[in-house]
């Protein structure tokens, strides 16, 4: 083989290597998946890989709304407050509204701006108005979604824009979905706007479904090309309440097409009475997997008169929609173990929910053709931390925290998810990580932290979690 031949040859392999390497670390299109529940009693009408990891592309705002929403709830925000963009807003990619660091805008403006327009400069900017910092509102928007019963969805930012470990599952979506309805049902119908003015212009919304089919009041579209074409939907039509997703569309006209179609066989199936979907309970854990019901308060809504126009007038929640907040059955909801202390005996923050001291009884896997939306606790599967997490299962080296164990891993990763806002960045090269322990016939997940350089700087850490009501010991190398 000549000189030049094998020159040839060289640079036509080191292109291909390179080639495949790119495409290995390039995500792939998300996967199909679809979830269709009936909001009256939670019963799940189809399903199709609804516990399947996707991104959630701009469906991510329905928590950033659901976040602001509280907010004006508990005082931390008015409807006319106005809020100076943050450079982190400035400078995220289309679509926005186009506001410059330093200009202002009105909650109402942002609001309507992630609603109609899927705005990601504004959705960006409150949450870093509200928690000082991207990483900061993604850590609480995840919390919320723990309590809201999301077990297997991770925010990273605000707006939805591309990020590898944001992700969630059809059925996490329509539990937000959900959430929103049942929590903010006044906030709730903007979801049906249109169009608003915004400077001299006017800003109209893209939800095309939403503009055609009957009784259709929302909620959000959403896409990168990571995603693909998202849309979570909600149907209220003659007492039926009907909620749909769909993840991974190929194109926004197939993603509707396939929604009308889904929708259709679902809504004669629906009941008109409600039951476990509306149905909310606060438990006592402090590890909260289940959806609370907030308190409500009489704020007012945004006078938004005439430049929106709306799909059709606001109707009155029927009577099926306003269900008695109880529990639902005891005999439904399957012993989730607490935390314990476990080998290295930390103080426990705050009480738990009295359990036996046996391991918990076995779950029953969760049928999506037959089983409820999730109220009752998650299946196993459910709660099993997807491989793409962003927590690891294999400790850095080093002086280590431990918070705690718990025979669930999403418990275990729940609680460092918490703890990591406490740490507010302080530490340098912190991992948070998960452990996995067999004690006779139970097998226990340890939630940990590695990564600190000393003793001295693990104490530290310790002492910051402890005073924020954490169960904390510090663990040393190989322990």
């Amino acid at each position: 083989m000549s000189g030049w031949v094998r020159t040839m040859w060289r640079r036509a392999t080191q292109a291909m290597v390179l080639t495949l390497a790119v495409a290995a670390s390039t995500p792939a299109l998300a996967g199909y998946a679809h979830f269709i529940m009936d909001a009256n009693s939670g019963k799940v009408l189809d399903a199709e890989d609804a516990d399947t990891l996707n991104h959630p592309a701009s469906l991510t705002k329905m928590m950033t709304l659901y976040m602001v929403f509280e907010a004006l709830h508990d005082g931390r925000l008015r409807w006319d407050q106005r809020i100076v963009m943050s450079a982190n807003g400035a400078r995220t990619t289309p679509t926005k509204l186009g506001l410059r660091q330093g200009e202002t805008y009105t909650v109402r403006e942002a609001v309507l701006g992630m609603i109609i327009k899927s705005a990601n400069d504004v959705a960006e900017g409150i949450g870093d108005h509200l928690y000082g910092s991207e990483d900061k509102f993604a850590a609480a928007m995840t919390r919320k979604a723990r309590q809201l019963g999301m077990s297997r969805t991770v925010f990273r930012n605000g707006s939805g824009l591309p990020d590898s470990q944001q992700v969630t599952t059809a059925r996490d979506m329509a539990r937000l979905g959900l959430a929103l309805i049942r929590d903010f049902p006044q906030e709730y119908r903007l979801f049906s706007t249109q169009s608003f003015a915004f400077r001299g212009r006017t800003i109209r919304g893209h939800n095309n479904l939403m503009y055609r089919y009957k009784g259709m009041d929302g909620i959000k579209t959403g896409y990168t090309n990571a995603s693909g074409f998202n849309l979570v939907s909600a149907v209220n039509d003659n007492g039926r309440r009907v909620i749909g997703v769909v993840l991974g569309g190929r194109t926004a006209r197939a993603r509707d097409a396939q929604m009308a179609s889904l929708l259709d066989k679902a809504m004669p199936k629906a009941g008109t009475r409600a039951g476990a979907g509306l149905v909310a309970e606060a438990p006592s854990s402090p590890a909260p997997l289940f959806p609370t019901r907030l308190p409500r308060n009489n704020v007012p809504m945004p006078v938004v008169a005439q430049e929106v126009a709306t799909t059709q007038p606001p109707r009155p929640a029927s009577p099926a929609m306003a269900p008695v907040m109880s529990a639902p059955p005891a005999a439904t909801v399957a012993p989730v173990r607490p935390i314990v202390a476990e080998r290295y005996q930390p103080v426990p923050a705050a009480p738990v929910r009295s359990q036996p001291e046996q391991a918990p009884t076995q779950v029953a896997s969760v049928s999506p053709s037959s089983a409820s939306l999730g109220y009752a606790a998650p299946s196993k599967s459910d709660l099993a931390p997807p491989a793409d997490l962003p927590f690891k299962t294999a400790a850095a080296p080093g002086w280590r925290v431990q918070l705690g164990a718990t025979g669930n891993e999403g418990e275990a990763i729940s609680l460092l998810g918490r703890a990591m806002d406490k740490l507010d960045g302080k530490f340098q090269n912190l991992t948070p990580y998960t452990e996995t322990v067999h004690s006779g016939s139970s097998t226990l997940h340890r939630a940990r932290f590695s990564g600190f350089s000393n003793q001295a700087a693990a104490q530290s850490a310790c002492k910051l979690l402890s005073s924020a009501k954490f169960a904390c010991q510090v663990v040393p190398a190989g322990g």
